[in-house]
């Protein structure tokens, strides 16, 4: 009998130490993920003690980005793990490991300071540091943000990141201002040299995870393709009618809300000895109000017959079509009252930048694409697309769409790869 209970009861011990291991080994699973490294003993007895009042993990989770109570936070969620995830947004090449910039900065502060995470392409809105020494903010060079990333500093500490206007601090008009389009990395990125069509197209693939191939439409309407796109391509017509109009009749009446923007750097005269990226590390984002930039208007004598852009007015052609299906717009369309070619009030139209980001962004692609990537970065792996994975994505989506914060997206996601969700 005596024997039976010492059994039983050694029994009950283990059961007992692989049920607080588990617990605990959930907890540093969901601070390796968030945040990169392992957590301290006080951070991870935080976390393993949350368990007992939100099971979910979202709450460990929470505390392994913002810190615990008395337990300050690594600091590797805002510094490695949102760097890392904003920066292949800032650069054609996508490169993770670019340094820090005005574009990475400011999402890294909209995730940090709860904002809409939709306003991100839209909103007056830049983050600064504010650390002693560190060189003035220059729309003319990124070295504030070098500097403040080799500073080693915690990006996720308020007092590191602060939230500023971008158009008290960057010189452009409210009018210019679209959130991280307007900044300067993007600039750098998007808007140098070429026809700024560079523009929409990397904010469709960082930020829908959609590249033009799979936004083509054959049955959209081409009166508004610019004129230096040719109508026959090495002579053959049906190549223009059948591949070149089916990415530019959507894409170019969107495009042409950034029709006053360039990215003007000195040339060689100006700068002698220096590489022509050297060059353009030196540019300055420009804003021309109501003059079209002559980017637009190059090459017009491929097809003199072709869409002289006017102004900076933007027609969605896509919310028609199989666009409408697949993008899923969820802002309600409409006509802005400018005079424009469509007339179809299913159409949504805007002026300028700003009401693009807005376009965009309210899009079931834009929730899907951010969900997608968080989760991404937590899990280590792609979201299966059936089982428990679809659920715990269809859940984050709804309380993205709900409230744009990104950072419960990371932090339920992070719990559900723990095996909590």
């Amino acid at each position: 009998m005596g024997r039976r209970f010492a059994v039983s009861f050694t029994l009950c011990l283990v059961l007992a130490c692989n049920c607080h291991a588990g617990t605990r080994d959930q907890a540093r699973r969901i601070h390796d993920r968030l945040a990169g490294q392992p957590p301290s003993d006080a951070m991870l007895d935080a976390m393993e003690h949350s368990f007992a009042s939100d099971a979910s993990g979202i709450t460990a989770a929470l505390y392994a980005i913002d810190g615990a109570p008395g337990v300050d936070a690594s600091g590797g969620f805002y510094t490695v793990t949102l760097k890392n995830w904003a920066t292949p947004w800032t650069n054609e090449a996508q490169d993770a490991f670019a340094p820090l910039n005005d574009y990475s900065a400011t999402a890294i502060g909209v995730v940090r300071d709860d904002i809409d995470f939709r306003d991100l392409l839209s909103a007056d809105i830049v983050y600064l540091g504010s650390l002693p020494g560190l060189p003035a903010y220059n729309a003319s060079d990124n070295a504030h943000y070098e500097a403040l990333e080799d500073s080693g500093a915690n990006l996720g500490d308020p007092g590191v990141l602060v939230r500023e206007r971008q158009s008290a601090v960057s010189g452009l008009p409210v009018a210019a201002v679209a959130g991280v389009m307007s900044s300067r990395a993007a600039a750098r990125a998007f808007f140098v040299d070429g026809t700024n069509r560079a523009m929409l197209r990397f904010t469709l693939l960082n930020h829908l995870c959609m590249d033009m191939e799979q936004l083509k439409d054959g049955a959209a309407p081409g009166d508004r393709v610019r004129q230096d796109v040719s109508r026959s391509p090495g002579g053959d017509s049906t190549l223009y009618l059948n591949q070149c109009v089916e990415c530019h009749a959507g894409m170019d009446p969107l495009a042409q809300a950034f029709a006053y923007y360039d990215f003007p750097y000195p040339d060689d005269d100006a700068a002698p000895g220096l590489e022509l990226e050297q060059r353009k590390d030196l540019g300055r984002i420009a804003y021309t109000a109501g003059s079209v930039q002559p980017k637009y208007l190059i090459n017009g004598a491929t097809f003199p017959s072709g869409y002289v852009t006017p102004h900076d007015h933007w027609t969605n052609y896509w919310r028609l079509g199989p666009n409408s299906g697949r993008v899923g717009w969820r802002l309600q369309a409409g006509n802005s009252g400018a005079i424009d070619l469509a007339r179809d009030p299913a159409y949504a139209e805007g002026d300028g930048a700003a009401s693009l980001g807005r376009e965009l962004a309210h899009t079931e692609a834009f929730t899907t694409c951010q969900v997608s990537k968080a989760f991404r970065a937590v899990c280590l792996r792609a979201p299966a697309a059936e089982g428990a994975d679809a659920q715990a994505v269809a859940e984050l989506s709804a309380g993205f769409n709900a409230d744009g914060n990104m950072k419960r997206v990371f932090a339920r996601a992070a719990a559900h790869c723990a095996g909590h969700l």
